[in-house]
This record gives C-alpha cells, sequence and structure tokens, in this order.
C-alpha cells in the first residue's frame, strides 16, 4: 500500500532533499566530532594549558636520560648529594629538598609520564601553573620531613640503625600524590572516592610490599597533604574572574581600545 502526500510523505524527505533517516546519523558524527574529540584534546597536556607539568617532566626525562647514559660512578654521587636522607637534610636541607625532586627512583620514565598526565595536569588545567606547582613543592616537602623526621627520631631512640640515615631518598612521587590528593577535592564526591580510594590501594600495597618506613609514612602524608589544601584550592575555583577594563572613551565619544598585558 502506498502513501501519498499529507504529513506521512514529511518524514520521508526534509526540506533539502535528502532523507530524514539518515539526521540522527549525521548528529552522531558531528557530535563524536565536535564532542568527544574536543574533550580528549582538551584534556592532553600541552605547553599552553600545563606548562608547569610538562617543563617537569622534561627536567625529570632529561635526569632519568643521564642516569642511563653518564658514568654509574658519577651518577651514584650526583644522587646521593640530591638525596633527601636525615644526613642530608640535617647538614644542606635546601639542596636535598630541592634536588631530591628532580630525580626518578629507578630508570623507567615511563610511569612518571602517566602519572603526571592523571595528577598534576588535571589539577594545572582546574587551578593554573602557579598553584598547582605550589601544591606539588608543599606535598613533596612536607611528607619528604616528616617520613626522615620518623627516621631521624627512630635512629636516636636506638630503633633504627644508623645506616638508615644514608639510605638513598630521592623521586618525584610525594609530589604526584599531594597533586592526586588535592585534585580528587575538586571532583564529584563519586570521583573522590574512585580517587582517593585507588591512592589508599596503591600506597597498602606499596606498603605490604616493600615495608619501608619512608614509603610507609611518605606516601600517606604526601596525599593528605593534598586533601589538606582543598578549602584553598575550592577557593581559588569559586573566586569570580577580574572584570576586563572598560573602554576608554576617545575625546571624540568613540570607544578607544586599551591594550591589556598579557
Amino acid at each position: 500500500m502506498a502513501w501519498s502526500g499529507g504529513g506521512m510523505a514529511g518524514l520521508g524527505r526534509g526540506a533539502d532533499g535528502r532523507g530524514a533517516a539518515g539526521a540522527p546519523y549525521g548528529m552522531l558524527r558531528l557530535g563524536l566530532r565536535t564532542g568527544v574529540v574536543e574533550w580528549l584534546l582538551g584534556r592532553v597536556p600541552t605547553p599552553r594549558t600545563t606548562p608547569f607539568t610538562l617543563g617537569y617532566l622534561a627536567v625529570v626525562g632529561a635526569t632519568t636520560t643521564f642516569a642511563k647514559l653518564a658514568d654509574p660512578e658519577l651518577v651514584q654521587r650526583l644522587q646521593e648529594a640530591s638525596s633527601s636522607d636525615g644526613h642530608n637534610l640535617l647538614q644542606h636541607p635546601l639542596r636535598a629538598l630541592v634536588l631530591s625532586g628532580f630525580w626518578v627512583a629507578g630508570e623507567v620514565w615511563m610511569p612518571y609520564l602517566w602519572g603526571f598526565a592523571l595528577t598534576l595536569a588535571p589539577l594545572e588545567r582546574r587551578v593554573g601553573p602557579a598553584r598547582a606547582a605550589a601544591v606539588f613543592a608543599v606535598g613533596h616537602v612536607a611528607a619528604t620531613l616528616l617520613s626522615q623526621g620518623v627516621v631521624i627520631t627512630a635512629v636516636e631512640t636506638g630503633r633504627m640503625a644508623p645506616e638508615a640515615m644514608d639510605y638513598l631518598d630521592i623521586g618525584v612521587s610525594y609530589g604526584v600524590l599531594a597533586c592526586l590528593g588535592a585534585v580528587a577535592g575538586l571532583l564529584s564526591w563519586r570521583g573522590r572516592l574512585l580517587a582517593l580510594g585507588g591512592a589508599g590501594l596503591m600506597i597498602a600495597q606499596q606498603i605490604a610490599a616493600d615495608k619501608d618506613v619512608i614509603t610507609g609514612v611518605g606516601h600517606p602524608a604526601a596525599v593528605l597533604t593534598g586533601v589538606a589544601l582543598w578549602r584553598w584550592l575550592r577557593r581559588i575555583e569559586r573566586r569570580p574572574p577580574r572584570p576586563r577594563p572598560a573602554a576608554a572613551t576617545a575625546a571624540g565619544g568613540a570607544p578607544a581600545r586599551v591594550r591589556t598585558a598579557r
């Protein structure tokens, strides 16, 4: 039975002559191009959106490459001078705290790429490079001081051997975990539970496998440092953007353009 005229014919062909049945698929393709792709591209670290993340990754990549290619004795001397162990903290605290964060613990750099991409990069996109760098630095310093403080106290009270004061302590894990704890506070409650639950499981597995005091104290301390910064970071996010300068009015009544520093 053929249908002719009326409203049923209007469903078969649009005003431009194309079949309307193809419209939903066209909208889907448009959504994939403009929605999913833009969402993914918006989360890829770039020099414009995440300069601190990429810059820090470049430095850590350079030191990792150097550690692989340079003379092992030279690398060992440099890492020992950069270590934030108990002796270095007591004798050269500033040097130890700063330089210890420019090495990775081990010879593999790639896991830190994913660590930075999932913690520091999203935090930097939300709060800016300066505040993301502040979270990273505060987490690194606080966790280092707390974990090594436990070691120094244990050595002084005879509960640990004096050699524990010289154990090599380098790496970026404290800063990364602090950023994970911090960015969790900017997520929905489901995302927050997922991020903190994953961090807790990872730390528990590390403690069970390594049975190391520095790891057992430093890693939870780093995450909790990030959590302690939630209120500060949320206040920054709620702060309204600064209004643009109003256009100055020229003598003739026409508005003159105002140049602003970028």
